[in-house]
């Protein structure tokens, strides 16, 4: 999967699932801000993120992420490792 795949999956799931206007996701906006995130909306991304792209996030791999470009980015190394 490459990266254009990973991004409107993620898009795709974020605008079903997080009801966040599809215009609003932009690779620099803060996804915390964007998203209106608390802390159950954050366990509610990891079940959508383990249930489309089969792999797993911990709390410690959110530090950093401040945008959705990073978020991308976390799914793309998470996915090649997955392969590895």
């Amino acid at each position: 999967m490459n990266k254009e795949e990973i991004i409107k999956r993620i898009n795709g799931f974020l605008v079903d699932e997080f009801e966040v206007d599809n215009d609003d996701i932009q690779p620099d906006a803060n996804l915390k801000d964007t998203l209106g995130l608390d802390s159950l909306d954050y366990v509610d991304l990891v079940v959508s993120i383990e249930a489309n792209f089969g792999v797993k996030l911990v709390e410690v791999d959110f530090v950093g992420i401040a945008t959705f470009e990073n978020f991308y980015d976390l799914i793309d190394s998470k996915l090649k490792v997955k392969v590895a």
